[in-house]
């Protein structure tokens, strides 16, 4: 008969006359663990974020997995504690205490660096670190989520609808008063609804002069996707194509070199005083700015989706409002 032993600790941190009790409790704890069929090997914080990422690299892709890697190395696996802490003994206090803290941190990339972090963001942050502990759930390694069901549950409404709108009169100055790299940089974005990162990724091979198609390699979205262009955007990008390798930047900088956040923040920022644009303008309201006007001249939400390389669900979350106004326009062209 094979015997199990389980280490419980010796519960320093307790006065000695509530050690007893307190390693009665954490026993009792273990063997309804073992009585639900939980794991025996006593898994970790650790263990689970190292187990996700692994499952992210076989079931996902590896762009994914590093993301997610890097976020647990900066914000999970950084506090000592709780990355040894056994599943089992996870408490609802101690990812109380860890959210707060995160709450509390600066942000250290994008445009808002050294900012604390808006509730979106926080969202983000949280949501590899839940998905983690839930896959070790479904997995067995613990037999209970109560310990993070309520406490990493996402603030609701972070993703508010986004408000800031540039028409085309507002684009037109934007680009008018950017540098000549950046302002091409700036109409690539009016033209098409990508994000600003994806757009900076992409290299003269990715744009098929002969059907007029560019492909958008892996993005946000996590796939490929291929857009046909229209005869009009399609000069646009044949003209920035013009004596390049396939291998270079398809819109460069001044330099040669591929633009990145860190490049255009500045020059965005200039760009954005000089055009006396409104207050948080970034590259980034390009995009907004565009899948509004598709959304809002009546392009259907499945193909705006599918050329911003986002989920219909988001494009409704963000931009069904917009939708009122075309069925509005559609039934008053009903009336008799």
């Amino acid at each position: 008969m094979q015997h199990l032993y389980k280490p419980l600790g010796e519960f320093l941190e307790l006065a000695d006359h509530l050690r007893f009790d307190a390693a009665a409790k954490a026993a009792q704890a273990w063997f309804e663990h073992l009585g639900r069929g939980g794991n025996t090997n006593g898994s970790t914080v650790a263990d689970a974020c190292s187990r996700y990422v692994k499952h992210l690299r076989a079931h996902k892709t590896d762009r994914a997995a590093d993301d997610v890697d890097a976020r647990f190395k900066n914000y999970v696996l950084n506090n000592r504690r709780l990355a040894s802490t056994e599943l089992t003994k996870l408490t609802p206090s101690q990812l109380e205490a860890w959210r707060k803290a995160l709450r509390e941190l600066p942000t250290r990339s994008g445009g808002r660096r050294g900012e604390l972090r808006s509730e979106s963001t926080l969202n983000r942050d949280m949501t590899c670190f839940r998905a983690a502990l839930n896959l070790a759930f479904l997995d067995g390694l613990v037999t209970s989520d109560f310990a993070w069901r309520s406490k990493l549950r996402p603030i609701k409404n972070a993703d508010r609808r986004r408000e800031l709108y540039l028409d085309r009169s507002q684009r037109l100055m934007f680009i008018e008063k950017a540098p000549a790299d950046l302002a091409a940089f700036l109409r690539g974005l009016c033209q098409l609804p990508l994000r600003p990162g994806a757009l900076a990724k992409l290299t003269a091979g990715d744009y098929d002069k002969r059907l007029k198609v560019l492909k958008v390699g892996q993005d946000k979205a996590g796939k490929d996707r291929r857009i046909k262009m229209p005869d009009v955007t399609a000069a646009f990008f044949e003209d920035a194509c013009k004596d390049k390798l396939p291998s270079a930047p398809l819109l460069a900088r001044a330099d040669g070199k591929a633009w990145n956040k860190d490049a255009w923040k500045g020059p965005v920022k200039e760009a954005v005083v000089a055009a006396k644009l409104p207050e948080g303008t970034t590259a980034y309201t390009l995009r907004h700015s565009v899948i509004s006007d598709l959304v809002h001249d009546g392009l259907d939400l499945l193909t705006v989706a599918q050329i911003s390389g986002t989920s219909v669900a988001m494009i409704e979350r963000h931009y069904g409002h917009l939708r009122s106004e075309v069925a509005a326009s559609a039934l008053a062209k009903l009336a008799l």
